[in-house]
């Protein structure tokens, strides 16, 4: 489903990402993780096309995106607030992505109706725009964002940071059904290894813009993840 090839970037001198190779499959949750400055938000940047390689390419369904915008009705997205558009309550937003992603108002109603219990009562109706709400609140409604249009190719970067305990686990129930159940190739970064042990099936360690581990998660990855990072 996504390939990277021979990927680097560059600022100056510094080189921030060296990837020679890296494939991920369709319906796969994969998990990339790594200390700040390790790469991972650069390397979610690049296959978004928000920043330009410096060699090499990444190629998601056969279209690199960097050369054709083919890749953007079957992928989504939520990195951070900057996503979000402040001036609109969530409604208002959650509408305006439905109508770029080909959605009425009722298909994302319908949508929205599934969530409920992950908003649990603070997104919906509050009368309030998006810049208003809490940082949890904001990223609530950007990852609900970001399934809105049956998407093959889901983008998260750090999706547990700000939320609350009961959410996080709500969180992890809904991205262990997208790849199952919906087979739906679902990638995320985060800081917090025991989270993402426990909903991606394959994880990969970024260390100075490098891949260090690929690994199969299985019932010992957390420890040795914990031992590596501990080292």
């Amino acid at each position: 489903m996504i390939k990277t090839e021979n990927l680097t970037k560059k600022y100056g001198s510094q080189q921030v990402l060296n990837i020679t190779s890296l494939e991920i499959p369709k319906g796969q949750s994969f998990g990339l993780v790594g200390n700040n400055g390790a790469g991972k938000t650069t390397y979610f940047s690049l296959l978004l096309d928000l920043i330009r390689p410096t060699s090499g390419r990444v190629v998601n369904n056969e279209v690199q995106v960097d050369e054709s915008e083919a890749w953007k009705p079957f992928t989504s997205s939520f990195i951070d607030e900057s996503f979000l558009i402040g001036y609109l309550t969530p409604e208002e937003y959650f509408y305006f992505i439905g109508d770029l992603r080909g959605r009425n108002k009722a298909d994302v109603d319908k949508l929205l109706s599934s969530f409920e219990d992950f908003f649990h009562g603070e997104i919906l109706g509050q009368k309030k725009y998006l810049r208003d709400l809490s940082k949890g609140n904001q990223k609530k409604a950007g990852i609900v964002a970001s399934f809105i249009g049956n998407p093959e190719v889901v983008i998260l970067d750090e999706p547990f940071a700000n939320l609350d305990p009961t959410t996080q686990i709500r969180l992890k129930s809904i991205i262990k059904d997208l790849a199952a159940k919906q087979d739906v190739t679902v990638l995320i970064s985060s800081h917090d290894l025991m989270h993402v042990t426990e909903v991606c099936e394959r994880i990969v360690v970024l260390n100075k813009g490098e891949i260090v581990k690929d690994i199969q998660t299985s019932e010992e990855t957390l420890k040795e993840l914990e031992t590596f990072f501990g080292e």
